[in-house]
């Protein structure tokens, strides 16, 4: 007996140290980084300001946390972006730790991924710039019984058509909407999508990251995806736009012209992709190589004397949208070098060292290039040059069946999200409801259309607030995107902050609205930061400093330490958190001084062109927080007049732009698009203008020039000259009868009306085709005085339930929308051009009044409507 209690002690003693085993799991393997980790945690925390270090760090007290939840709680406190530290809590990133953990051991595949992966690309809370919420615990428990018998990758498949049921594409501004704001809207661009479908990844336990190419080299704009990890391998997919496969998607053949993929991973990566950035924190890593050939472009910066320039800033550059954008920023090496790999394209480069500048384009036939630093300010000089993108390239595409069955799914996945927005507030209810409290029936139908999900909450601020003059002023000085996504009490407190503290005397009844009234700054989310100020300041104090503006400058210069390196995704940090947290990036601060001024009764704003604080006493003065910024810049005019030889109207942003010159780079300025004369800092500028072709090369001309004080400058927009001829294509028949929406029978002659057609195939749901609809506006006088028919034809087996045309303003007026049965008319345009079509919509052709194709584009580009009036120019 005793010898069997001997036994039973032992296995109940073996049983107990199991179990508590079990309960100590560590979250690292690797005992090295986790030592590293703690490391860099404890000096986090100790840097951190005491107005947060309780709301952040009490939730290590809490009982019961294990310890791989603490270290998971470790890992994402170490390296975190300060955003995140000012503006959320320990117990919503405890709730984040939990149910990733919970998602790993719900799903079979959570025992294959590898640690790393799943730190950094599953426990990761953040995609991007986005306002966090709970959409992890929201998704996990939505999509957990739809998934929880699939493979990972038919799972990460019917993730996609989940994402799809809810959001689909429309073009909106560039501040992120949160994952759940997302699905109230049902609707954003893609970098939203991205966020959006790779939180839902994740929520389910399957590793995900969105992936950028910044800009593109063969057209403007840029785009936002989703890589996957499927057993032991990325793969890549279109946010929202499922496929039946994995990698294909209607961006596989434009993403073969990029320069540059990439995507930040949050903490210290180990991984073997190439790294453009590797910080303490983070690592922005280059993953071109997934989808295209690369070489490495490498460059060496000199001085005038020919000597190697070390630690010279260097700068990789695509041009886009008319100015030089960005891909790679980093430092020469001892030896004055720095390469990046990029695509087999044209790429600028540019450096400086203390204020002296150089540049030059690398092509795929250098080797090398070499920069001399031997330009400076003031110098006055133009040049020309055409940089040549990598050549298309063609891809596969899915089989028939299989597309064909996607698209089922696709139409029955749109009826689903139309279902749900069939839910939002009708005209004729929304102007009873107007009737009803005396308001304005065109405002309250206005805003509560752009609502969308969110009208609910925007009817509720009006009922409540219908008697004050300034209602619709608040409503109408902040975003469409804020209709969206901001509650009623947040809307409410800014108004009712506005009335407790008064207007500083002598302002303009026109600012206020925008620069005073307004909750929205830049792109940070809404917060009730006038409340709060206001209850944190005696109201002695807001008295004075409304007629001593300067006190508040030095308070925010003094009292306000800035990092950008530590806010690394850009996300800025509220009002509230910058003054908590004590630290900010300098974009947060400056978002942190106008709320103040505007929380004190003084008129504030970031300045639209060149985005410095600004506050309103007499004149706009600027925020003297940096040395070089004066608080008053003097002024000088320039006028931008068109050339008589343009073939059509230059637009400022697409087809010219100007810079000023500052720490040894230009920087854009963000001016209206159809200012003929500005008021401009005296200073030295870059004129660029560039006229890009069809197969996306792009002819610039640069002038660098200086302007001072009472200077006034005209200058004169001549687009550089593409040579290049008209030819027939080949031929459509233009008694090709046509059926329109609404049943109505006609021809291509009839639409021509004796000057021609321009024909677009169309898939309505995705991105690719409504970029060529949010582009004709731009061209639409040059369309209108044309003349000639605009037809869409959808094919049959492409018709969306949820697709609303009427959503795409000022089409020229020609448009008409029709149905291609069969595909009949697009087989035959196919067929006639010899395309390699593979579903790369649109297809956009320009016909001449006898059919001649003079014409065509297939799948994705910006500037299609530029490139039609180019050729009807000719």
């Amino acid at each position: 007996m005793k010898r069997v209690s001997y036994f039973l002690f032992l296995a109940s003693f073996i049983c107990l140290t199991i179990s508590c085993q079990q309960v100590e799991k560590s979250f690292f393997s690797d005992k090295e980084y986790r030592e590293q980790v703690k490391t860099d945690f404890q000096k986090r925390k100790s840097t951190l300001s005491l107005g947060r270090a309780e709301a952040l760090f009490s939730v290590f007290d809490k009982p019961g946390l294990t310890l791989e939840e603490r270290e998971a709680l470790e890992f994402l406190f170490a390296y975190m972006p300060l955003s995140d530290l000012a503006d959320y809590d320990g117990d919503f990133y405890l709730s984040q730790v939990r149910t990733a953990l919970e998602a790993r051991d719900f799903f079979e595949w959570g025992a294959k991924i590898p640690e790393e992966i799943f730190r950094h690309f599953v426990l990761v809370y953040r995609v991007n710039n986005e306002n966090l919420d709970s959409a992890r615990q929201v998704f996990f428990n939505e999509l957990k019984d739809r998934v929880k018998n699939l493979g990972m990758e038919e799972a990460a498949l019917e993730v996609n058509h989940w994402c799809h049921e809810k959001v689909n594409y429309r073009a909106t501004d560039g501040r992120t909407s949160s994952p759940l704001d997302l699905v109230r809207t049902a609707w954003g661009r893609c970098g939203e999508e991205s966020t959006f479908t790779t939180s839902a990844l994740r929520a389910v336990g399957i590793p995900a990251r969105q992936c950028y190419t910044p800009r593109w080299a063969h057209t403007d704009d840029n785009h936002a995806w989703v890589e996957v990890w499927i057993d032991g391998k990325w793969h890549y997919m279109g946010a929202c736009e499922p496929e039946p496969v994995l990698d294909a998607a209607w961006f596989a053949a434009p993403v073969k012209r990029a320069m540059m993929v990439h995507t930040n991973v949050f903490g210290k990566y180990t991984g073997e992709e190439e790294k453009n950035v590797d910080e303490p924190m983070y690592s922005t890593i280059n993953l071109l190589s997934n989808y295209t050939d690369v070489r490495e472009a490498k460059a060496l910066v000199i001085d005038a004397g020919g000597k190697p320039v070390a630690g010279a800033k260097i700068a990789f550059k695509v041009y886009n949208y008319a100015e030089y954008y960005p891909i790679v920023e980093s430092l020469t090496d001892a030896e004055g070098k720095a390469s990046i790999y990029t695509g087999l394209g044209d790429v600028l480069v540019w450096a400086s060292r203390d204020g002296i500048f150089g540049y030059a384009v690398s092509s795929p036939k250098d080797r090398s290039v070499t920069l001399t630093l031997n330009k400076k300010e003031g110098d006055s000089f133009e040049d020309k040059y055409e940089i040549i993108p990598p050549v298309e390239q063609k891809v596969g595409g899915v089989s028939s069946e299989l597309a064909a069955e996607n698209g089922r799914r696709g139409r029955l996945e749109d009826s689903i999200r139309k279902a749900y927005m069939d839910t939002f507030i009708d005209e004729q209810t929304a102007r009873n409801f107007a009737s009803g409290i005396n308001l304005s029936a065109d405002d309250t139908w206005k805003y509560l259309n752009s609502a969308q999900g969110n009208w609910r909450e925007i009817k509720k601020f009006i009922e409540k607030n219908r008697d004050d003059k300034y209602l619709f002023p608040l409503l109408s000085a902040v975003s469409e995107k804020d209709l969206r996504d901001v509650p009623e009490s947040i809307l409410t407190s800014h108004l009712q902050g506005f009335h407790r503290i008064g207007i500083k005397a002598d302002t303009p009844e026109d600012i206020i609205p925008r620069t005073l009234l307004s909750p929205r700054i830049s792109r940070e989310i809404i917060r009730p930061w006038r409340e709060f100020f206001q209850k944190e300041f005696d109201s002695s104090i807001v008295e004075h400093v409304r007629e001593n503006v300067g006190e508040i400058v030095s308070f925010v210069k003094n009292g306000i330490k800035t990092d950008d390196q530590q806010n690394y995704y850009k996300c800025p940090l509220t009002p509230r958190g910058v003054y908590e947290m004590e630290i900010a990036d300098k974009h947060s601060r400056n978002i942190f001084f106008v709320s103040l001024c505007r929380s004190a009764g003084i008129a504030a704003r970031l300045n639209p062109a060149t985005s410095r604080p600004q506050y309103y006493d007499g004149e706009w003065k600027n925020a003297e927080f940096e040395d070089d910024i004066r608080e008053i810049y003097p002024q000088a005019k320039i006028t931008f007049g068109s050339a008589k030889e343009n073939l059509l109207k230059p637009q400022y942003g697409t087809h010219f732009s100007l810079a000023r010159f500052q720490d040894g780079d230009f920087v854009t300025l963000n001016l209206r698009r159809n200012a003929p004369t500005i008021s401009v800092d005296e200073g030295y500028y870059r004129l660029m203008i560039g006229s890009r072709a069809s197969d996306g090369s792009v002819t610039i001309n640069n002038k660098y020039f200086e302007i001072k004080e009472n200077q006034s400058l005209n200058l004169e927009i001549k687009m550089p000259e593409i040579v290049s001829k008209v030819q027939v294509l080949g031929i459509i028949d233009m008694n090709t009868k046509i059926t329109l929406s609404g049943g109505r029978e006609t021809t291509l002659k009839d639409l021509s009306d004796g000057k021609g057609v321009m024909l677009c195939f169309a898939d309505p749901d995705r991105e690719p085709t409504k970029h060529v609809l949010q582009d004709l506006p731009a061209q639409g006088d040059e369309l209108n005085k044309w003349g000639g028919g605009i037809l869409f034809l959808v094919p049959d087996d492409k018709l969306s339930s949820a697709f609303d045309h009427t959503v795409f303003k000022n089409l020229p007026k020609n448009n008409a929308w029709g149905v291609d049965s069969r595909r009949t008319l697009l087989n035959e345009t196919v067929s006639t051009l010899k395309l390699d079509f593979n579903d790369n919509f649109p297809l956009t052709l320009l016909l001449t009044n006898s059919g001649g194709i003079i014409y065509y584009s297939s799948g994705y580009k910006i500037g299609i409507g530029e490139d039609i009036v180019k050729c009807l120019a000719k």
